[in-house]
C-alpha cells in the first residue's frame, strides 16, 4: 500500500505519531531506496545514505500539506534527495584544493559576519568589500564547493528545477552526465548567478534580488529565460 492510499495514516504522521511515520517509511522503503541508489559509489555506505533518506522523508512527512495540490511522493522526493546531498556537500568527501577550501571558508565567515550586522544575505559586491576578493573570485570558490549539478536541486520556494523543466524521470541520467551542469555553465554570468543562488543556495526569488542588487521582478524574467535556455540545452 502505498501513501497515495493512506490518507490518514498521513494525517497521523504529520500530526507527530511516530509509529504511523514508521509504517510510512516502511511502506516507502522501494521509494527511498531509488533515490539512495543514485548517489552510490560517492564514499558513503548504501545504509547510512538510506538512514539519510529516511531523514529526509521523516522531513517531507512533516512539512506536507494536501493544499499544495501534488501528490505526497512528488513532494517527498525532493526532500530525500536534498538530505542526502547536504550530507554529501557538508561533511562527505569533498575534492577541493586547499586554497579553495580557505577560501570558501573566508567567505562563509564574512556572509554570517554581515548577515548578522545588515540581517539579511550580503550583495556580492558587499562581500567583494568584505573579504578584498574580486565578485569573479567569490563565485569560483563558492561553485568548487557545490554539488553535481542535479534536477532535484530545490529553491527557498520548494520548487526544484525538475519541475521547472518538466522533465520528470531524467534525473539519474542527467546526473551521470553531468548534462545539467554543463548546460548551467553555459549560460550568460547574470542567468548562471540567479539559477546557482536560487537552487544551489536555496533562496527564494526576493532573496536572490536583494543578493544580486536587482527587483523580484527582474528575477523572475532572467529566471524564466534562464530556464527556458536550459530547457532547450537538455533537449538537444
Amino acid at each position: 500500500m502505498g501513501v497515495a492510499d493512506t490518507p490518514d495514516l498521513l494525517a497521523a504522521a504529520r500530526a507527530g505519531d511516530n509509529e504511523a511515520c514508521a509504517r510510512l517509511i516502511e511502506e516507502n522503503g522501494g521509494l527511498i531506496w531509488s533515490i539512495v541508489r543514485r548517489y552510490f559509489g560517492r564514499g558513503v555506505e548504501p545504509e547510512d545514505l538510506y538512514q539519510l533518506g529516511c531523514l529526509g522523508f521523516v522531513k517531507a512527512v512533516r512539512g506536507f500539506d494536501p493544499a499544495f495540490g501534488c501528490q505526497f511522493s512528488t513532494y517527498a522526493v525532493p526532500k530525500i534527495a536534498g538530505e542526502i546531498r547536504r550530507y554529501l556537500r557538508d561533511d562527505g568527501p569533498v575534492k577541493v584544493s586547499r586554497g579553495l577550501k580557505e577560501r570558501g571558508a573566508q567567505i562563509k565567515s564574512a556572509r554570517e559576519k554581515l548577515t548578522a550586522a545588515l540581517g539579511r544575505e550580503p550583495t556580492l559586491t558587499e562581500l567583494s568589500a568584505e573579504t578584498g576578493l574580486e565578485r569573479e573570485e567569490i563565485a569560483a570558490a563558492e561553485e568548487a564547493g557545490l554539488p553535481v549539478a542535479s534536477l532535484q536541486m530545490e529553491t527557498g520556494d520548494g520548487l526544484t528545477l525538475e519541475s521547472a523543466l518538466g522533465s520528470d524521470g531524467m534525473e539519474e541520467g542527467i546526473v551521470e552526465r553531468e548534462a545539467l551542469r554543463g548546460a548551467i555553465d553555459s549560460l550568460p554570468d547574470r542567468e548562471r548567478q540567479v539559477i546557482l543562488l536560487r537552487y544551489y543556495r536555496s533562496m527564494t526569488q526576493e532573496q536572490t534580488a536583494r543578493v544580486l542588487g536587482v527587483s523580484q521582478v527582474q528575477i523572475s524574467r532572467i529566471e524564466r529565460r534562464a530556464v527556458d535556455k536550459l530547457r532547450r540545452k537538455l533537449e538537444e
